[in-house]
């Protein structure tokens, strides 16, 4: 197991009475044992954490008056991986999918899977079903696309971001689960924390459903993938926005952070970049 510190400061100015939906907290699933946690609202205001969904994901729910807002999240993280023989991993046939899974399969805001069917089979259609086919589309999304910071906003979508071959990490996610999707892969967008992700920040990676489990894929290569801590599952980025407000909000400052407990790790080491690992 491997043990990892993350966390985040997000500053706000609150010009009226606000309500924030926050989806920084680590998600508690089996592959990530939270063992400790805090979370700091200064100027004191009362919060409610909801648990959202099947999945582990934590909202925490916070009414805000005008003013200065400062909210800082840490925690300790044990993150369980284990390495993949990928010779041995396939895909499920669509016949014995799990009813809980057949929702993955379908078009989202972000990710159009349907529009890009025929290019999907055109580029990825001829190779060996299985994890290798995961990870020769997170390549091609990697070597295709150039990572852009600013060149997509929130309504940038999978298509789009084909088109003009840029993006950042949640668009390389999107792109790589709608070309999953339309060749019938279940594929879901993981937002998380990332040890040695450069620079710090929330990062966005997806899952494949294969030989009946979930597999953590990474298609920017920019952190190692056994350091990919999760915070929310979802069917895009829709689903999982590190914050949701309803108000009249300024944001002033952020900072997230992911280190590796045990610095002389080699498997979180940034020279040590996976393109995916079981997510045990």
């Amino acid at each position: 197991m491997n043990t990892v510190h993350v966390g985040c400061q997000l500053n706000y100015l609150v010009k009226s009475p606000s309500i924030f939906l926050l989806n920084c907290s680590v998600a508690k699933n089996p592959h990530q044992v939270v063992t400790s946690e805090s979370l700091e609202v200064l100027p004191f205001s009362p919060v409610e954490e909801c648990d959202v969904g099947p999945l582990g994901n934590r909202v925490v729910r916070l009414n805000a008056p005008a003013g200065e807002l400062q909210i800082r999240y840490a925690a300790t993280v044990g993150l369980q991986t284990e390495s993949v023989d990928s010779n041995d991993v396939m895909e499920t046939n669509y016949e014995n999918l799990p009813g809980d899974i057949l929702s993955y399969l379908n078009p989202s805001r972000y990710c159009e899977s349907d529009k890009l069917y025929r290019f999907a089979i055109d580029e990825f259609g001829h190779l060996v079903p299985g994890y290798s086919r995961v990870t020769a589309i997170c390549n091609w999304t990697f070597e295709q696309l150039a990572y852009v910071p600013g060149s997509t906003n929130s309504s940038t979508t999978a298509c789009d971001v084909l088109l003009q071959r840029a993006g950042v990490c949640r668009d390389y996610a999107h792109v790589a689960i709608s070309l999953c999707r339309a060749l019938g892969i279940p594929a879901r967008y993981v937002s998380g924390y990332a040890v040695n992700l450069v620079p710090p920040d929330f990062h966005g990676f997806m899952e494949a459903y294969l030989d009946g489990r979930w597999f953590l894929f990474d298609a920017t290569r920019l952190a190692p993938v056994g350091g990919l801590v999760r915070i929310g599952t979802g069917r895009d980025a829709a689903d999982v926005a590190f914050a949701t407000i309803r108000g009249e909000v300024d944001c002033t400052g952020m900072g997230v952070w992911a280190t590796d407990a045990n610095p002389m790790d080699e498997r979180l080491s940034p020279d040590n970049v996976q393109t995916g690992v079981s997510s045990a």
